[in-house]
């Protein structure tokens, strides 16, 4: 089976969907919410009625029953429409987790609700602030005691945890030292984080530049049925990887809408500024950069396809997933640079949107791997050089 890119006409109805839907949350609805730090329920809510969370979900369990590919259109339109899917692409991923390594019991018993809604599974505890990416290192134990699992460590950067009912955690289940290979002993479980709050986990919410809700994790005894374990014991890590490689293919979908959106706004305010009797869009120093990064945007997307593709067919996707993501976070960045120098001054105006989009989009090259980890993992893996950490 050969991987064929999609034409640009291939997937029109999804966009103009997306694109309709959007339409009721302008730049107003977004800044509104940045101003408050508050997280953008109605829009979720919207999204969620739509059907577009359960895009990943099977027709049997009511989904639709999509792909990758799709899936990443969608979050991919929300940001090229000036929204921040990072409200809502928790949903899309973990669902990779559940979906390949969930027990039919479990698909039966959340599936059904999380696609219309009544639960909401957007958030993944899986860093913690000692180990960071370094994730079989990581110290947050989960020792077997009869039925049930009891919960112990600290995770960090665990987003959307007030508006999640249901939490994917990874904890070690056997200690690193008694197993064969770093990556063996860890366990992936489903928290139901309500109860979870009442009986040993404390949630502390951690500020930052964007309007990201996210949180550092606490467990103190925290007791989980053994029934919410993921797949074997001790198999999480493997799991795990394959959720984040879907990750980041719908991160890369993210900086590819922000890179549209930040040229599309380019572009529209050099052909309106006029400066010395011609509009500014007329001139090279304006033109090139905008350009460069539209270039940039269109290849980044590519690679976003082919990752999706391999991941739909179930084919190894680490690279291309790991490479989607590089290129598309440098390509929306620049584009976000492109746009701020276009628009001068106005640039910094909150009611022109630039400002806000570009702290959203700068994140990227951080979270959620940085790029300096991807190509490390591009040097070993993919082209065959010495480890380098």
């Amino acid at each position: 089976m050969a991987f064929s890119i999609p034409f640009p006409s291939d997937h029109d109805d999804l966009r103009e969907a997306i694109r309709a839907l959007c339409a009721d949350f302008p730049g107003e609805y977004w800044r509104e919410v940045d101003e408050q730090a508050a997280y953008p329920d109605r829009f979720v809510r919207a999204l969620t009625e739509a059907g577009w969370l359960a895009a990943l979900i099977p027709e049997e369990y009511g989904g639709s029953g999509l792909g990758l590919v799709e899936a990443s259109i969608i979050l991919e339109e929300i940001n090229r429409a000036g929204g921040n899917s990072g409200a809502c692409h928790g949903q899309m991923y973990n669902m990779s987790t559940l979906l390949r390594a969930g027990s039919a019991e479990q698909k039966e018993r959340y599936l059904p609700k999380i696609a219309t809604g009544e639960l909401r599974m957007q958030s993944m505890a899986v860093t913690e602030p000692t180990t960071g990416s370094d994730t079989t290192k990581l110290k947050t134990t989960a020792v077997r005691k009869g039925d049930n699992y009891l919960i112990n460590g600290q995770k960090v950067w665990t987003s959307r945890l007030q508006h999640s009912e249901l939490m994917i955690l990874l904890a070690r289940t056997t200690p690193l030292d008694q197993v064969r290979k770093k990556s063996e002993g860890l366990s992936v479980f489903i928290v139901d984080t309500q109860e979870a709050i009442q009986n040993g986990m404390t949630v502390r919410p951690i500020r930052n530049m964007v309007n990201h809700e996210t949180n550092e994790v606490f467990f103190d005894n925290l007791e989980i049925p053994a029934e919410n374990l993921i797949g074997e014991e001790g198999k999480g890590f493997r799991y795990i990887l394959e959720g984040l490689n879907a990750e980041r293919t719908l991160i890369a979908a993210e900086c590819i809408g922000d890179g549209y959106w930040f040229s599309d706004k380019s572009v529209a305010y050099g052909k309106e500024r006029i400066v010395f009797g011609h509009p500014i869009g007329r001139n090279q120093g304006i033109q090139f950069p905008i350009a460069q990064a539209h270039i940039q945007v269109e290849a980044a997307s590519l690679m976003r396809f082919k990752a999706a593709w391999l991941h739909d067919n179930g084919r190894p996707c680490g690279a291309e997933a790991n490479m989607a993501k590089h290129l598309a976070a440098e390509a929306s960045w620049q584009a976000a640079n492109a746009c701020l120098q276009t628009h001068g001054g106005f640039g910094f105006a909150a009611e022109y949107d630039v400002e806000r989009k570009f702290r959203e989009t700068r994140l990227y090259q951080v979270a959620p791997i940085s790029s300096n980890l991807i190509l490390a993992y591009i040097g070993e893996h993919v082209l065959g050089m010495p480890r380098s950490y």
